[in-house]
């Protein structure tokens, strides 16, 4: 039996490596038996701060309200997203604050010190490009825009990582290559 699976595409652009990879995933995740939606950040209606923090309720916009409903829907997320400037685009962090809303991600109890995870359950991919070698960004600069995902935000509010996939450097990349890293992506989607 098929999961319900929700593809977000972290990359403002639609014509980037990063769009192939989430088109190829989700085709593959359809041809497993999948459920499957797509959010292509970039061609949504919002805005990505959040002005006064959690101080006053930000009315959600159309877009994240959908957003919400999709992720409400999923029972396994797949997150495609670029490093720039060795953590994620402001675009994918604007969408994270605007849309992991206390009352929604997470819910804080008087006298506990961690909040209830209330997106508990679901299960994520992460599917990640750069131009840094992988290696480098692992052992140098120490991952931070992984950690910053999986840790901080997937993980605070419930959401399982399971895989992450680094593809890199994309800068100077042939086209055999870029071929071998969607085929990674193709074979992940069809579990």
């Amino acid at each position: 039996m098929g999961k319900k699976i929700l593809v977000i595409l972290g990359h403002p652009s639609s014509n980037s490596f990063c769009a192939a990879l989430a088109e190829r995933y989700a085709q593959s995740a359809l041809r497993a038996g999948h459920e499957v939606r797509q959010l292509f950040l970039g061609q949504l209606d919002f805005d990505p701060i959040l002005r006064e923090g959690y101080q006053q309720i930000q009315p959600l916009e159309a877009d994240l309200r959908h957003a919400q409903a999709d992720i409400l829907w999923a029972e396994h997320l797949t997150l495609i997203y670029p490093i720039w400037w060795g953590g994620i685009p402001a675009l994918l962090k604007g969408f994270f604050d605007r849309v992991f809303l206390p009352g929604f991600a997470f819910k804080y109890r008087e006298g506990k010190a961690f909040p209830d995870k209330l997106l508990h359950g679901r299960s994520a991919h992460l599917l990640v490009t750069m131009d840094t070698p992988p290696w480098y960004y692992r052992w140098v600069y120490r991952m931070p825009g992984l950690h910053q995902i999986r840790k901080t935000t997937l993980a605070f509010c419930g959401i399982e990582p399971k895989r992450t996939l680094t593809f890199g450097p994309i800068l100077g990349s042939s086209a055999r290559q870029r071929e071998a890293w969607l085929l990674q992506a193709q074979a992940i989607a069809s579990r």
